[in-house]
């Protein structure tokens, strides 16, 4: 076998590759990887000069032996990006997710499992328990479903997450079945599908009171502080996506009076004072519709009405 010097220092194998290929690897080696088709072939073909790895002899492999592609059938994963949905009513479209509380015992956190209804922002359930499980979770979502059941009739929901375990574990899966719940899961690894869950996460753990240098020492004080934040946030906490109601009388359907309540103060105060005014009053329409995961058209279009939704977006009924 001839070579020529390369320019690392060894040897690099002279001629067209193909040709090379036909003459020294029978049929039954075409499909072998390099390190299982060398000691087949070192018989018939002492091997003088290493095989270079910037010139492999075999398409999908590098030359120290490394896949490079996939073979046969297996194809690369695809993980699309998860369908729009849009809630323009209260408990058409939830979101949940699990987040750390640490604790006094370091590597050791208490686990807040915690429920949002998409379009009025309201915590609808939660609990705090001390393991991960998919067997809280469906525990979880059981009491949030009998606490916004309304004349006997309970919510119908979409129910969107990540792909946690408890999130997919065979007993939260058979309590969304048997309360008639559809899931929705966000692409592996990607904390943006589920962008509602996570800020209000953040907004828990930023909150001055919330025990940073005193994390909790029991379960029963981490529930106690969980149960007072929920408080907080439904009752009193203006969102700022709501235009500065609280959660829950979005939740009652009560902002709509609230804002235009609101629109006839400012519209008062200009008429008195219209040299104060430089432009229009502040926009105080109540929002119509709250999309997750929207599309760059739904962006743009983020505060729009029913008939404005686009067809490639999940409405829910």
């Amino acid at each position: 076998m001839g070579g020529r010097p390369s320019k690392r220092g060894g040897f690099r194998a002279t001629g067209s590759l193909p040709t090379r290929k036909r003459r020294l690897c029978p049929r039954s080696t075409s499909r072998v990887s390099p390190p299982s088709l060398r000691p087949r072939l070192f018989p018939c073909w002492p091997m003088k000069a290493s095989i270079s790895p910037r010139n492999p002899p075999f398409t999908g492999f590098s030359g120290n032996g490394e896949q490079l592609a996939r073979r046969g059938r297996a194809r690369v994963p695809t993980h699309r990006r998860p369908t729009p949905l849009c809630a323009t009513a209260p408990n058409q479209v939830w979101t949940w997710d699990i987040t750390y509380l640490s604790t006094t015992i370091k590597g050791q956190f208490f686990y807040l499992y915690l429920f949002l209804d998409l379009y009025s922002r309201k915590i609808v359930g939660w609990e705090v328990w001390a393991s991960e499980s998919a067997d809280h979770a469906a525990d979880t979502l059981k009491k949030a479903v009998l606490r916004e059941t309304e004349g006997g009739h309970a919510p119908r929901v979409v129910l969107h997450s990540d792909n946690g375990a408890p999130m997919k574990g065979a007993t939260m899966l058979g309590m969304l079945q048997k309360l008639g719940i559809c899931p929705s899961f966000g692409r592996p690894s990607v904390s943006n599908d589920n962008a509602d869950s996570e800020s209000l996460f953040k907004t828990m753990k930023y909150r001055p009171n919330y025990p940073v240098d005193r994390p909790f020492d029991t379960l029963e004080e981490a529930r106690q502080w969980v149960a007072s934040f929920v408080r907080w946030y439904n009752d009193h906490h203006r969102h700022s996506a709501l235009k500065f109601v609280t959660p829950s009388q979005r939740h009652r359907g009560e902002d709509r009076d609230l804002l235009q309540h609101r629109t006839q103060v400012y519209q008062s105060a200009r008429q008195r004072n219209p040299e104060r005014w430089s432009g229009n009053i502040r926009n105080w329409s109540p929002i119509e519709a709250v999309f997750l995961n929207p599309q760059r058209e739904q962006k743009e279009k983020g505060h729009s009405s029913k008939s404005q939704t686009s067809k490639n977006v999940r409405q829910i009924a």
